[in-house]
């Protein structure tokens, strides 16, 4: 490898770095929290429906899990920015990718979520409601603080696999962490370079939330008995 080339890949990962930043914390970063945020509460309200005995709320929760998980995110994706356009809606870039991944999360998250739920033993509703609590208050001070604990590494698992996926919403013209490496690759002909740097971005911030999420799992696992 000659000095020139040497130089050449170097003022390229030199270059890489602002726009990939940039990008990782206006899209990447925002997209990932706004969209998980949403989706874990929805995924909360689409486990209880799941688990209900009443076919008005089970049969739409299951067929909407149904829908999201048997579809690709990025099929979705194009329907709802290239698609809707032909019938007359438009749905800019950023608000399709916070409806895309927020739907996705409560799918997948409300199934983590149910069978947290589900893991509880059935002693601990009876327990509840033997001193008069109210169903709804053995679902909040019982039944979801011990699921809740129980769901940290799967749901902690899922924000980094959200994370990751994000890298999609270049195909809709966002330039967040991957978006702007493809831009910087383009102009400055170093893929590998510019693609390496964005590799090392994700697997910085992966690390992080990994680490994050390894203190959040002791934290709970104080509490156990």
């Amino acid at each position: 490898m000659t000095n020139e080339r040497l130089q050449h890949m170097l003022d390229a990962a030199q270059q890489s770095i602002g726009p990939i930043l940039h990008g990782t914390l206006l899209y990447t970063i925002p997209i990932s929290l706004i969209s998980f945020a949403i989706g874990l509460v929805l995924a909360v309200l689409v486990a209880l429906a799941n688990l209900s005995d009443y076919s008005l709320f089970n049969k739409p929760a299951r067929f909407f899990v149904w829908i999201i998980r048997g579809t690709p995110i990025l099929v979705q994706m194009f329907i709802v920015f290239y698609g809707l356009p032909n019938i007359g809606v438009v749905v800019e870039p950023f608000p399709t990718a916070i409806l895309i991944f927020s739907l996705n999360e409560a799918a997948y998250n409300s199934e983590i979520l149910r069978a947290a739920i589900l893991s509880i033993p059935k002693g601990q509703w009876r327990a509840g409601e033997s001193i008069g609590m109210s169903y709804a208050q053995v679902l909040r001070r019982i039944i979801l603080p011990q699921a809740a604990r129980v769901s940290v590494p799967p749901l902690g698992n899922a924000f980094i696999g959200l994370f990751k996926s994000t890298s999609l919403v270049t195909l809709i013209t966002i330039a967040d962490l991957f978006g702007a490496a493809k831009l910087v690759a383009a102009s400055t002909f170093e893929p590998m370079t510019v693609y390496v740097i964005a590799a090392l971005f994700y697997l910085f911030f992966c690390s992080l939330l990994s680490l994050g999420q390894t203190q959040l799992e002791k934290k709970f696992g104080k509490h156990v008995m």
